[in-house]
């Protein structure tokens, strides 16, 4: 589910508030949120010029221990200092700023990744802040999980939402295909790369791939999604208790497809 407002009156990483919210329980952040293909990752190691890795919203460290893993040296640049401690507590350098305020002092790296936060940076100023900070050859390569609940169970949330938080700018009872919203995004980061200049062409890398969860386990997940991170703990037991109800007549459970996507592009020479 996107949590990018639907009226859009302004863009995204101008939504402060939610974009810096997720620290709010950062131990079910991390406990909860899918990790990313290892292909990917793999992927985006062996097209950067060396290991040297640069994860920009990095929150509590789940695509940094992954790069980790892989034999990347990583270090993050968090705003949320809730989220920065928890992923330093995993054994990741962590930096606490907003990637466009940050000051690299000099250091050089050989990809930049953000995984699920590049929206949160301004799509012009942070590529800009990227191509000084990347060597050339360097890899661009911000990532989002793409994925959309069975309808009965959008629909119990939508309903639910709008219920407890009528004035809310989110608005989930007309929601578009999950590749159609997210295909939004897809496209300012492009424009913002060609705009900000110092990269070669885009491309955009899908992995497909699924995962299945049970009642318990997505209401555990649902509370860290950006419009529910400031919900009263009585309006997230009201939305909880509808999608509980959705998961619960359709048999407990359900497949979750998901197609992580990444936007790449290499630094110019």
């Amino acid at each position: 589910m996107p949590t990018v407002p639907a009226e859009k009156p302004t863009e995204p990483h101008q939504h402060r508030q939610v974009a810096e919210s997720f620290g709010t329980d950062a131990e079910r952040y991390d406990r909860t949120r899918p990790r990313y293909p290892d292909a990917l990752v793999a992927r985006i190691l062996g097209a950067s010029p060396g290991p040297a890795v640069l994860d920009v919203g990095c929150g509590t460290g789940t695509a940094a221990r992954q790069f980790q893993a892989a034999g990347a040296g990583v270090l993050g640049v968090e705003p949320d200092a809730r989220m920065a401690e928890f992923a330093r507590r995993t054994g990741i350098e962590v930096e606490v700023s907003r990637f466009e305020d940050w000051e690299p002092a000099g250091r050089r790296f050989d990809a930049v990744v953000a995984g699920t936060a590049w929206h949160w940076v301004d799509p012009v100023a942070g590529t800009a802040k990227a191509a000084r900070v990347l060597r050339p050859g360097g890899l661009l390569a911000p990532f989002w999980h793409v994925f959309q609940p069975p309808s009965e169970v959008g629909e119990a949330f939508a309903a639910a939402y709008q219920r407890v938080v009528p004035d809310s700018p989110f608005d989930f009872r007309s929601v578009r295909p999950a590749l159609e919203t997210y295909q939004a995004i897809f496209t300012k980061v492009t424009d913002g790369i060609r705009e900000a200049g110092g990269f070669g062409e885009t491309q955009q890398w899908r992995f497909d791939w699924e995962h299945y969860y049970t009642r318990d386990e997505w209401l555990d997940l649902v509370p860290t999604t950006g419009p529910m991170t400031r919900l009263t703990p009585d309006q997230l037991a009201e939305v909880l208790a509808g999608v509980g109800a959705a998961i619960d007549a359709i048999g407990g459970g359900f497949t979750m497809p998901y197609a992580t996507v990444a936007v790449t592009a290499t630094r110019s020479e």
